[in-house]
């Protein structure tokens, strides 16, 4: 996974990399990686307005080198994949001071990839997996429990054939057909198997 780092210190940095002129949403990403068109990354986005860091898939648009005598930057223009729309208004509304969520403990990396989900006793009925971190998770399925239900994810984590399943709990509903889970877990155990799940998806 190509993780591209952008840092800006206030709302009006991010306004200078932003490309408005997209409605899809589309930025510069300073980096010296040298990035093909089309190819997939994600932008790691850190601004000291938003609550946590950021993390927007993509495709490349294009990539420039640096030009020092023009004091021109390399970098790549970054399209936002469509599915990250939330994502992008969430981002412009923080910036334009028209929302002040609260922090998250941590980040949420975007996956897209398919899952399998355990509703109480029910069979597993196919979902897909949005974002994941070591807390909690969002996920896409026809089917949306209440909030407070007890849900065991089915996912394989990249490298693995067998399954790794995860026990949570249903905290809200994002539009009808997403729900966000946060993680059940004993003991460290469960912790650092998390931890390595998530390493995987950064190095996948």
């Amino acid at each position: 996974m190509n993780i591209i780092r952008v840092r800006c210190h206030d709302a009006e940095e991010f306004r200078k990399l932003y490309d408005t002129e997209r409605p899809e949403g589309a930025m510069f990403c300073p980096t010296t990686q040298e990035l093909a068109p089309n190819t997939p990354v994600v932008i790691e986005l850190v601004c000291k307005v938003l609550p946590n860091r950021v993390l927007i898939k993509g495709a490349v648009l294009s990539w420039r080198p640096a030009l020092p005598r023009l004091r021109v930057r390399a970098g790549a223009m970054v399209l936002f994949a469509p599915e990250e729309a939330p994502k992008r208004d969430f981002v412009l509304e923080c910036l334009g001071g028209t929302l002040k969520p609260a922090r998250r403990r941590h980040a949420r990396l975007p996956v897209g990839m398919p899952v399998k989900v355990q509703i109480g006793t029910k069979s597993a009925v196919p979902a897909d997996l949005r974002e994941i971190s070591v807390t909690g998770a969002l996920l896409s399925c026809s089917i949306c429990p209440p909030i407070g239900a007890a849900v065991v994810i089915e996912v394989v984590p990249p490298g693995a054939l067998a399954p790794m399943a995860i026990s949570g709990r249903v905290m809200y509903h994002a539009g009808p057909l997403q729900m966000g889970v946060k993680f059940l877990y004993r003991d460290g155990g469960g912790s650092r198997r998390l931890r390595e799940l998530v390493r995987r998806f950064k190095s996948a």
